[in-house]
């Protein structure tokens, strides 16, 4: 299953095209190959992007946060 963020990511990297198919310059079956080529090079650099950013994610079974306990603070202006 191709997912829709990498059909997104083709059509944004095939986007020159479409617009010189829309001027007339090119024909649509250029278009579409140019379209079916960007789709695994699209889900290659998704795919790379993910890997990359998978680990910074907060580790399960952590809290969200320091533990932070209240000490009461000695007033240095008392006299």
């Amino acid at each position: 299953m191709i997912r829709p963020s990498v059909l997104l990511f083709a059509l944004l990297m095939s986007a020159p095209a479409l617009y010189r198919y829309v001027l007339d310059q090119v024909d649509l079956t250029e278009v579409l190959i140019r379209f079916v080529i960007a789709v695994p090079i699209a889900a290659l650099l998704l795919a790379g992007l993910r890997f990359v950013t998978a680990g910074y994610g907060r580790p399960e079974g952590k809290p969200e946060g320091t533990p932070v306990t209240p000490t009461p603070v000695n007033d240095v202006h008392q006299a």
